[in-house]
C-alpha cells in the first residue's frame, strides 16, 4: 500500500467507526424510549450490543458501508414516534416555562415594607 492509499483507508475506517458509534448511541437511546421498565431496557440494550458485536470482525470496507446503511435504514424505520425529551431541554414540557424577565423590569423583594421604615 502506498502512503496515499493508506491515508485514504485510515480516513475511511475512521469515518465508518464514527458512523457506527453514532448509530449505536442513537439506537440505544431509542431503545430506552421503547422500554416501559428499566429491566426490559437492560435486556434490549444487551441484545442491541450483541448485534453490533457480531459484525465487529468484518474488515471489507464496502461491506461495512452496506451494513451501516442497512442499520441506519432499520433505525429510521423503527424510530419511536414520540421519544422522551427531558422536560427542561428544547422541545421538553418545561422548556422556557419561566423565561428571564426582560431588561428594564426590576424585581422588588421587600414585600409589604413601607418606604418610612
Amino acid at each position: 500500500m502506498s502512503g496515499a492509499s493508506t491515508a485514504a483507508y485510515l480516513a475511511r475506517r475512521a469515518a465508518q467507526k464514527e458512523r457506527v458509534r453514532i448509530l449505536y448511541r442513537r439506537a440505544l437511546k431509542d431503545t430506552l424510549n421503547w422500554a416501559v421498565h428499566r429491566h426490559l431496557f437492560y435486556q434490549d440494550a444487551s441484545d442491541l450490543r450483541e448485534k453490533f458485536e457480531a459484525n465487529k470482525p468484518v474488515e471489507d470496507l464496502d461491506t461495512i458501508d452496506k451494513m451501516i446503511d442497512a442499520g441506519e435504514a432499520t433505525y429510521n424505520k423503527w424510530r419511536h414516534p414520540d421519544p422522551y425529551i427531558v422536560p427542561w431541554a428544547p422541545g421538553g414540557s418545561k422548556f422556557t416555562r419561566n423565561p428571564v424577565p426582560p431588561s428594564g423590569i426590576e424585581i422588588v423583594y421587600d414585600y409589604g415594607r413601607e418606604e418610612n421604615d
